[in-house]
């Protein structure tokens, strides 16, 4: 069995914004601390091996949220901004509020369960509340995006805002066997002349047909455009309602496809989806100027990781 990785303490990182900043140093406990409640999701899903890489890799990233975090922190101090103490108060007492129905005395037990101090609760606080105004400030600016780029995004990606195409499908499937080939077809051909000339097809399919369909009539409900062999797929989505195909050859069998219904297909209009494709083309500029941003901080900062 692998083992995981071993549960020491000491540093992790040490992360310095410029010449100027006080270094901070990021331990191993508070990688782990940050990463178990994805650990023990992963220990749930893997094991050996796999579930030993999968934890360092939660770990590395972990590491790399905390250094991000410290670098902002940094930025925030070096811009000489703070947290007013009664923000921070009032953000522990909605805390309270909301996790312990306003019982203080709960909150603290809480935090003494876990080993934690009010100190270090609202050191985490604060820093949560520095990340969020500097990402704020740095990312969350009004952000426009040109009705062009919007069209251009509806352009190509309509299959997103395409319903699925269905088809609903009866099918008469006739092997083409291996001791009389030339009968089998004989047979297709004239179970197609009986629909031709008005004879039900589920009733055919009931006599006829070999998949496992027969009992129902040849009913395979509604199809999705992509589950059927691509011959069959082209003939049942181009074939008028109602209508009987000619013996489709697949594989050695032969098949007779009836549409019986149809469905999907359909394209929201532009007007219907610009707000949403808007939101979606915001928040993708959102995230890749915040990275931006964390980008430049990192290549200015001493990183130094163990």
């Amino acid at each position: 069995m692998a083992a995981e990785p071993a549960v020491i303490d000491g540093i992790a990182a040490v992360v310095k914004l410029n010449e100027a900043s006080s270094a901070d140093v990021i331990t191993y406990s508070e990688v782990r601390d940050v990463s178990a409640p994805k650990e023990k999701l992963l220990r749930d899903q893997y094991r050996g091996e796999e579930l030993v890489t999968k934890i360092k890799e939660a770990r590395a990233e972990a590491l790399k949220d905390l250094i991000d975090r410290q670098l902002i922190v940094q930025a925030f101090k070096k811009e000489g901004y703070q947290i007013p103490d009664h923000y921070l108060d009032q953000r522990v007492q909605d805390i309270i509020r909301e996790n312990f129905n306003g019982d203080r005395n709960t909150f603290i037990k809480t935090l003494q369960a876990q080993t934690f101090t009010l100190g270090e609760f609202r050191k985490l606080e604060t820093e949560k509340m520095i990340v969020q105004a500097m990402r704020h400030k740095n990312v969350e600016v009004n952000t426009i995006i040109s009705p062009n780029k919007i069209q251009d995004y509806y352009r190509k990606h309509a299959a997103e805002f395409t319903s699925k195409e269905q088809v609903k499908l009866r099918m008469i499937m006739i092997s083409e066997g291996t001791s009389d080939r030339a009968a089998q077809k004989a047979m297709a051909e004239e179970v197609l002349s009986k629909l031709v000339n008005g004879a039900e097809f589920d009733r055919m399919a009931q006599i006829y047909s070999e998949d496992s369909t027969r009992d129902l009539g040849g009913d395979w409900g509604w199809i999705d455009r992509g589950t059927l062999t691509a011959p069959l797929e082209k003939v049942a989505f181009s074939l008028r309602l109602g209508k009987v195909s000619n013996i489709v050859e697949v594989g050695g069998n032969y098949y007779i496809l009836k549409v019986e219904g149809r469905q999907g297909g359909v394209t929201r209009p532009f007007a219907e989806v610009r707000d949403e494709i808007e939101k979606k083309l915001t928040s993708e500029e959102a995230q890749a100027m915040q990275e931006r941003w964390l980008a430049s901080l990192r290549q200015k900062a001493y990183i130094k990781m163990y």
